[in-house]
């Protein structure tokens, strides 16, 4: 009885320090991971001393860290991955290189041999990806430039943790290579991400098919915390990042029918692991350290920010990142990293570290961690006062029937179109850089994100008529119909669909009014082919007209049947095998019906004349 007391006081005291800290931190606007940090330091063995083992919850919540990698992963698919290659290994490098090399200086401060002084510039030139990603989820930033920017940098040090784990024991033994054990792992390493890569091929999705068929939804979400624990533990074993082999796991589902019950079931579950992470990082802040050497932390502490900060800086401006965007992006990796502790404490068992050397440097990076949500908080109430006498900023209540959200090359045709037929819109774009440059071509263009709610009040959405949901980014899209459904539900939503998945996801959220962006200007080449083959002008249009009428009915007619792959696949081709037997009927009829034969069988060669 004891011991199943003891077990069960642990999760207890979390739990209501969670509940407790977090609301409070956040009715103080200091954000809910700055409330996990502080309620880990209270409940840490220096202060009330209610939790006695902080690194078995830290082991717990590191599953948190993972878990939110594979819900980044699901939301980018391997050709949107491949198109990232650049700002991952090109930014990603430059800012891991140029934080390491300005952070040797401090390094050698705290000790003159260069072994030491080179493993603790590369564990603090490494960011957290656990603060980023959840600052960015918090404040809505992941669809901004800056915050596609910090995912792509996270991803290159969660790659980067490999070589840097390995470098350790070549330091520690003055460079003298370690044999074939070093080449072994690294073999081992490339066959398990191998592994992840065919086993997600081919046995993932009829694994979740049949799974999903049993109708046990219980199981489903057993099958997903399997998944993503099952490849975190092989990376593991290897020797890799488990948040690293959770993000190719993601990747490789990204495009399959499952990603959103995927999504559902592990939200969570992620959201309370994190927060026990952060919980375990406030109770591992040595205190000592701090009252013993402040000046030494302190000095650490400000010289991480400095010289990253430096270097992020002018990424930031050679990525040519809107300028409102740059401080998240700065600030978001200024900060040092949970992987840091992972490196110096590998450091100290080599005897590469002291122990008061990794307490300076555990502090200095946990300070970081817990002083950046708070940082950046207060760097964007400060740019919110200095961007309120900006003419770009949506300020005097507009009064518009239209309100278009997202003003790329898809919306700027609605507002063309509605311009030029006398229709006013009040358009709104989260890119200050769009902004910009649209106002110099006379467009009256606001900047704003439209998932903020005051922002569509101030918009008119409370008395306008339609809302266009133009925006480029498929969640962004998302978060702005499912607000636009909650308050203001007399609003008909017009929105654009970037494929099939989103269709459908629109479609649950009660948007009726959907165009897949692809689809018409694809029937219009369709048009044109057939009439370089010899069909009229005017039968290439029925045919298409009736092509595309059929396409919507069926997709609507398979939505329901999504997460069934054979039943999806014998509709299609029942429904292609329907459209053409009543194409053929149709032609045969009006081409004898009608002694003019506006409707032109092709002949065995094109046309004379075409082309």
């Amino acid at each position: 009885m004891e011991s199943h007391g003891n077990w069960l006081m642990t999760p207890l005291v979390l739990l209501a320090a969670a509940v407790l800290a977090v609301p409070l931190a956040r009715g103080l606007k200091l954000g809910a991971i700055l409330g996990y940090l502080v309620a880990g330091v209270l409940l840490g063995p220096q202060v009330l001393g209610l939790i006695s083992h902080p690194s078995t919850v830290l082991e717990i919540g590191e599953f948190g860290v993972v878990l939110m990698m594979f819900l980044v992963g699901l939301e980018l698919e391997p050709k949107r991955l491949w198109a990232m290659r650049r700002p991952i290994f090109g930014w990603g490098s430059a800012q891991m290189l140029g934080c390491a090399a300005l952070l040797l200086v401090p390094a050698f401060w705290l000790d003159s041999d260069w072994h030491t002084a080179v493993i603790a510039a590369l564990g603090l030139a490494m960011s957290s990806t656990a603060v980023a990603l959840a600052v960015l989820a918090e404040r809505n930033l992941g669809g901004t430039r800056a915050g596609q920017s910090v995912i792509s940098v996270a991803l290159l040090q969660d790659i980067a943790a490999i070589p840097v784990l390995a470098l350790v024991p070549l330091l520690a033994s003055q460079g003298r290579p370690a044999g074939g054990h070093n080449s072994a792992k690294l073999w081992l390493a490339l066959g398990a991400l191998v592994a992840i890569v065919l086993g997600g091929r081919l046995l993932l999705r009829p694994l979740l098919r049949w799974i999903a068929r049993s109708g046990t939804p219980e199981i489903f979400t057993a099958a997903s915390l399997l998944l993503v624990l099952g490849t975190a533990a092989l990376m593991q074993k290897v020797g890799l990042s488990m948040a690293l082999g959770a993000f190719a796991a993601g990747v490789l589902l990204a495009e399959s029918e499952y990603r959103r019950a995927l999504e559902a079931d592990l939200e969570p579950f992620k959201g309370l692991l994190l927060g026990m992470f952060f919980i375990a990082v406030g109770m591992g802040l040595d205190l000592t350290v701090l009252w013993e050497r402040p000046l030494v932390v302190l000095g650490l502490l400000a010289a991480l920010w400095i010289c990253k900060g430096l270097v992020l800086y002018a990424l930031s401006r050679l990525m040519d990142l809107p300028k409102l965007e740059r401080p998240v992006f700065v600030i978001l990796l200024a900060q040092g990293g949970e992987f840091g502790f992972v490196v110096f404490q590998l450091a100290e068992q080599a005897t590469l570290l002291d122990a008061a050397q990794r307490s300076v440097l555990v502090a200095a990076v946990a300070l970081s961690l817990a002083l950046t949500p708070a940082l950046l908080a207060w760097v964007q109430r400060r740019a919110g006062k200095e961007t309120r006498s900006s003419p770009h900023e949506l300020k005097e209540q507009q009064e518009s029937p239209v309100i278009i959200a997202g003003f790329g090359r898809y919306g700027q045709i609605i507002g063309r179109v509605l311009n030029a037929n006398g229709v006013s819109a009040t358009v709104l774009d989260h890119d200050a850089d769009t902004v910009e440059s649209l106002r110099r071509f006379g467009w009256r263009v606001f900047w704003g994100d439209a998932t903020r709610l005051e922002l569509l009040r101030i918009a008119g959405a409370e008395r306008a008529h339609v809302l266009v949901i133009a925006v480029d980014d498929v969640n962004h899209s998302l978060k702005i119909a499912e607000l636009a459904k909650e308050q203001f539900p007399h609003l008909q939503v017009v929105a654009r669909a970037r494929n099939v998945q989103h269709y459908y996801a629109l479609r649950d959220l009660g948007v009726s009014m959907i165009e897949r962006e692809t689809l018409d200007s694809a029937l219009m080449s369709a048009r044109s082919v057939m009439e370089n083959i010899g069909w009229t002008p005017h039968a290439a249009r029925q045919l298409a007209m009736r092509f595309r009428r059929h396409s919507v009915e069926q997709m609507e007619a398979m939505r329901p049947h999504r997460g069934d792959m054979d039943t999806l696949i014998a509709m299609s081709k029942q429904g292609r095998q329907q459209l053409e037997e009543r194409l053929a009927q149709e032609r045969r009829a009006m081409a004898d019906g009608q002694a003019a034969r506006p409707w032109q069988e092709p002949e065995q060669q094109p046309q004379a004349g075409k082309s």
